[in-house]
């Protein structure tokens, strides 16, 4: 069908090159044969995403000659913690996996953090797969080796920079996602538009609905130009020293979300979006983003069905506090990716914590 017209971008890393895979790919076995050696992989995937995908993925491997392992975790950020880290390491070594096997991760962006995470501390590091399936992490924490555990007083502190070999992101994987989820991963997609591609962004205004109702050639359009963002930015700044960061929209005031609510109560996208909406307010605040372009972010995010606003989390001292946890504290100074315009993002760490503290409050139910 025209829809299933495959793509493939490149992340240009030197002897960590890799291919991302975008369209119905799910049981393209010969894709992942070249990184499979000895005749077995490991499967690392949750209790949701296994009934749907793992029998799929295990036939085709087993077309291949190789025996699929599965570890299966539950489902969950509550559970991105060292425990279930553990678990995963407990499966590899009863399994008795060399260095040489592979871990494929099967699911979104938790297994695909935790899975790589994983791979890359086990016997100091075995080659992994990213098989994303839900949006948020075929766009966005799939690509670009970013693998992490949660800590209680903060997210994604505990990781390494590792990335996979070969990415499959199959779009036919987002038939089965929750509306809610599918909504988060919205989320990451509107970001690209915002730091880097006014024009993306207005097809987004264009096309939200068509994603909503999981319209596939929109899809494959949306993740493959996400997608493509991503590698550029990696390519430039792989471990984060400069541009990457501007991947972090919205982030630092979502993850603060995250934390304050407790993992899991709202989904990350939902914790971005409301945190894009404190950003871009604050540039506003500033003088750089009119509040016309302000309110046009605003209503891309409402029409994808993502929270606006955000929860009061004890105040402006809670979430400066929990903000203090973040990786892009530098020197002591907290860094903040804002907006100039739509399609210009910039990261700075000369934003007075009385200026922060006003946005915070206007933007807080």
């Amino acid at each position: 069908m025209p829809e299933f017209v495959n793509r493939i971008l490149s992340v240009q890393l030197g002897a960590r090159s890799y291919e991302i895979h975008i369209g119905d790919v799910l049981d393209r076995a010969d894709l992942l044969i070249p990184y499979l050696k000895g005749g077995r992989t490991v499967v690392v995937t949750n209790s949701t995403v296994a009934p749907l995908y793992l029998a799929k993925l295990s036939e085709a491997l087993a077309s291949k000659g190789v025996v699929v392992l599965p570890i299966v975790l539950p489902d969950g950020e509550a559970y991105k913690n060292w425990e279930t880290l553990n678990s995963v390491f407990d499966g590899l070594l009863q399994s008795h996996c060399e260095r040489s096997t592979t871990l494929i991760a099967l699911g979104g962006g938790v297994i695909g953090d935790m899975g790589g995470f994983a791979a890359a501390c086990y016997q100091r590091g075995m080659p992994f797969i990213q098989i994303p399936t839900t949006l948020l992490s075929q766009v966005d924490s799939s690509v670009g080796g970013k693998t992490a555990i949660n800590h209680p007083l903060g997210k994604n502190m505990i990781g390494a920079f590792y990335q996979p070999k070969i990415v499959l992101a199959d779009v036919s994987t987002l038939d089965t996602l929750p509306d809610r989820e599918l909504r988060a991963g919205l989320a990451e997609v509107i970001k690209y538009g915002l730091i880097r591609d006014s024009a993306f962004f207005c097809w987004l205004e264009e096309n939200i609905q068509r994603l909503l109702v999981r319209d596939k050639s929109a899809l494959i359009e949306a993740v493959t130009r996400s997608c493509a963002h991503k590698a550029e930015v990696v390519e430039a700044d792989e471990t984060e020293r400069g541009e990457r960061a501007l991947l972090n929209l919205g982030h630092t005031f979502g993850h603060a979300i995250e934390a304050g609510l407790g993992y899991g109560t709202w989904l990350h996208g939902e914790a971005v979006a409301a945190g894009t909406l404190i950003a871009a307010e604050l540039s506003v605040m500033l003088g750089w983003l009119d509040r016309a372009a302000f309110l046009r972010v605003e209503a891309l995010y409402m029409k994808a069905g993502l929270p606006v606003r955000s929860p009061t989390l004890g105040g402006v001292d809670a979430y400066m506090e929990l903000m203090s946890h973040d990786k892009k504290v530098q020197d002591g100074k907290l860094r903040l990716v804002l907006l100039k315009a739509i399609g210009q993002a910039v990261l700075t760490d000369e934003v007075a914590g009385t200026q922060i503290g006003a946005a915070i409050q206007a933007r807080c139910t």
